[in-house]
């Protein structure tokens, strides 16, 4: 009867992650739950995976991975504490995992991304109004020679370009595709200032660039300030897991693990350590600027 209830539960929790992830359900019934609200509210899986450098990776994929990592994590969970509810709890921790790892590359992409935008629009400045070039062509040369991480989005808003000239669809694919606050708010400066002209452009840019530096500094500083505190967090999980091996080792610690109580106590210190890991995540989580001008 409880291993029954176990399986139960774990294809009820399998159900609800693959449906939130996939087709974006929420709540706790079995069908989608029927709600209003903005579109830009909701999560999307697409955009995160676009900033993270993932844009090849399809949903099935993504979660076949989440999928698979926490059955193996509950398998380990069952081979080390010996009873399933420490094993699904583990299981769910290791299929956090994937998640984890690409919130940590999206949030590379995004810093080399902020870093560079300061240098971008002064180069886009320089080049109209020294130069005297055009502002989509300054935006595409500026582009072509800027990190790694951005070409690609240029190169697509280009070929826009290119098919149309129309500079409002360049600059929507390039947002889109760049999924960036700095690179909507230097798209919409450049955009209007195509459309309706003005003299006042190089002042514009002139201080988006400083606003984009002084956001970028501030965050390096807070990220510097922060290194010791997130070298000192990796403990939360090192030290507990080596006490259980060790504890596992030792006379009859596998034994006393599978006993009721042992197998409550071990469900309680996961669900702590699990607890503290993700609570000193958010303490130090800088906040993100949100994205403006976003259809």
């Amino acid at each position: 009867m409880i291993a029954l209830l176990v399986t139960a539960a774990a294809a009820l929790g399998v159900h609800w992650l693959y449906t939130a992830v996939a087709f974006g359900w929420r709540g706790l019934g079995l069908g989608p739950l029927v709600e209003h609200r903005p579109a830009a509210a909701r999560f999307d899986i697409d955009a995160w995976l676009r900033q993270a450098g993932l844009e090849d990776i399809v949903r099935s994929e993504f979660i076949a991975v989440v999928i698979s990592l926490f059955v193996l994590g509950s398998l380990v969970g069952f081979a080390t504490f010996g009873g399933p509810f420490p094993a699904i709890v583990l299981g769910g921790f290791v299929a956090s995992f994937p998640v984890a790892s690409y919130r940590v590359r999206r949030k590379e992409r995004r810093q080399r991304a902020q870093e560079a935008w300061p240098r971008m629009i002064e180069e886009i400045r320089m080049q109209t109004s020294s130069m005297g070039r055009s502002i989509p062509n300054a935006l595409f040369d500026v582009g072509r020679r800027g990190p790694e991480e951005l070409r690609s989005a240029f190169e697509a808003a280009h070929h826009e370009w290119l098919l149309t000239t129309d500079f409002t669809r360049t600059v929507t694919a390039l947002k889109h595709h760049l999924a960036d606050p700095s690179a909507d708010m230097t798209s919409e400066t450049l955009l209007i200032a195509h459309e309706l002209g003005g003299a006042d452009l190089d002042r514009r840019l002139e201080s988006l660039a400083e606003d984009r530096r002084q956001d970028t500094q501030g965050r390096k500083d807070a990220r510097s300030r922060q290194a010791g505190a997130r070298f000192a967090r990796l403990f939360v999980l090192a030290v507990p897991a080596g006490m259980a091996l060790a504890g596992m080792s030792i006379g009859n610690g596998r034994t006393a693990y599978q006993s009721s109580t042992g197998q409550a106590v071990v469900l309680v210190a996961l669900t702590l350590i699990i607890g503290c890991w993700s609570w000193a995540g958010l303490v130090m989580r800088l906040p993100e600027q949100q994205r403006v001008f976003v259809e």
